[in-house]
């Protein structure tokens, strides 16, 4: 049988900058002492206001300098990335159980809290205990709030049970527990928002607690390249880059065909679907078809005086097709364009179904990016569509608009250049 203690300390006083948390554990704990092996469970407001975090700046100015990143937005409230890699209503500041007019702040590095408060104990007290640093944040897709440790010392955080086996002889593929959350949310029961108890200790778990800090809560955080909600609301568009360097690894069909179907979700004349994507796997009629846009462009070149260097140097710029693993060449097919007699109204539906086109690259090139894929447009195919048709064996009424290299990203693109929205607004 296992069993679990766990309770919070009452006599614990209103904790101020400077205050020694150890020595006010010590004391708050005289009645049940603390022993090697416990998990001392403490709120993170306790620790920002002993460590001076406490804010006389407006909530949202707090908020503001305390976000790396904004991933959603819906009127007051932001969900928002901190420096620690939490991703979190507010950036963590917090108006409540402090003086009015006042903000508290996340400790700046909780694991390092953590650390430092375990040390603290072992020195007072010689024992050896873990410490966890513990706020309350919200949950995608479900109600209520949960405490989760944001700073662990003194035991691993994550239990990694992949590879072992169930009582039936399954494989676990996947299951890597949180421990630490774990811990953090049982001490809450105990502790509660209301009842000024921001310290738990749970008894029961010493197999957990080790001789060194460990790697911190640190670990539980998903790196990026892992998080498949890496792009929030506000980043879906913005987070769309043109990528010029590609990996070897090959790019899962599932994901391009998803790409796809978001693509043709653009708005169109008509009620038209004017969009077909020619997606070229074949490494070989990559080949032949680069090759034979490189021989039309040069001969376009030539004809225009260019010198053999000023053509070298041009034609480079389709260098990033080559280095793509796979090419996607979108295609305006109008035929659900209607006929006028005049130009002025022909060249409008024709403008109308390039608008269209647009968006649908454009949808094609953000879902890309939702898929984890890096892309970069490049204009070449317009500019040759017959030879382009050729190779592709494309029907006469297919017109390429471009070329889409698709691949995993080589490494991050550049920063995007600020740009000031008012410079392209025009109110009236």
């Amino acid at each position: 049988m296992t069993e679990l203690e766990v309770w919070a300390p009452d006599g614990l006083p209103e904790i101020a900058a400077g205050d020694d948390l150890a020595a006010l554990l010590e004391t708050s704990t005289a009645d049940r002492p603390l022993q090697d092996g416990d998990v001392v469970v403490v709120t993170s407001k306790a620790v920002s206001k002993a460590e001076g975090r406490v804010s006389r700046l407006d909530r949202e100015e707090a908020i503001t300098s305390e976000t790396v990143r904004v991933v959603a937005e819906r009127g007051p409230t932001r969900i928002v990335q901190t420096r620690h890699g939490l991703v979190l209503a507010a950036a963590g500041v917090d108006a409540s159980n402090t003086e009015p007019g006042t903000v508290v702040l996340l400790p700046l590095d909780p694991d390092a809290s953590a650390r430092a408060l375990r040390t603290a104990l072992a020195e007072r007290l010689g024992i050896d205990v873990a410490v966890v640093v513990s706020d309350t944040l919200g949950r995608p897709w479900r109600n209520g709030l949960v405490d989760q440790a944001i700073g662990v010392a003194g035991l691993d955080p994550l239990e990694d049970l992949r590879g072992q086996q169930d009582a039936h002889g399954n494989r676990l593929d996947m299951t890597v527990t949180a421990v630490a959350d774990e811990i953090a949310a049982a001490a809450e029961l105990v502790k509660g928002k209301l009842a000024g108890r921001p310290v738990a200790v749970v008894r029961g778990l010493a197999h957990r607690v080790g001789p060194d800090h460990g790697p911190g809560a640190a670990a539980v955080v998903r790196p990026a390249h892992e998080d498949m909600f890496r792009l929030g609301a506000r980043d879906v568009v913005p987070g769309r880059r043109t990528v010029r360097a590609f990996t070897e690894e090959a790019v899962d069909p599932a994901a391009v065909h998803q790409a796809v179907a978001a693509a043709v979700t653009a708005p169109a004349p008509h009620h038209t679907t004017p969009w077909r994507y020619v997606i070229v796997w074949s490494a070989r009629t990559r080949g032949l078809l680069l090759d034979a846009m490189l021989a039309a462009w040069v001969e376009d070149l030539r004809r225009d005086g260019f010198t053999e260097a000023q053509i070298a140097r041009r034609t480079r710029r389709g260098d990033v097709l080559r280095g793509a693993p796979l090419l996607v060449v979108p295609c305006l097919v109008a035929d659900g364009a209607h006929t006028y007699p005049d130009e002025r109204r022909g060249t409008a539906e024709r403008e109308m179904f390039l608008v269209a086109m647009g968006a649908g690259v454009e949808n094609l090139l953000v879902a890309l990016s939702v898929e984890g894929l890096g892309s970069a447009w490049v204009s070449s195919t317009m500019f040759c569509r017959d030879v382009v048709r050729e190779v592709l064996d494309l029907p006469a009424n297919f017109e390429p608009m471009g070329a889409v290299a698709v691949g995993h990203p080589a490494g991050p693109p550049p920063d995007r250049p600020p740009r000031d929205p008012g410079d392209f607004l025009m109110d009236r």
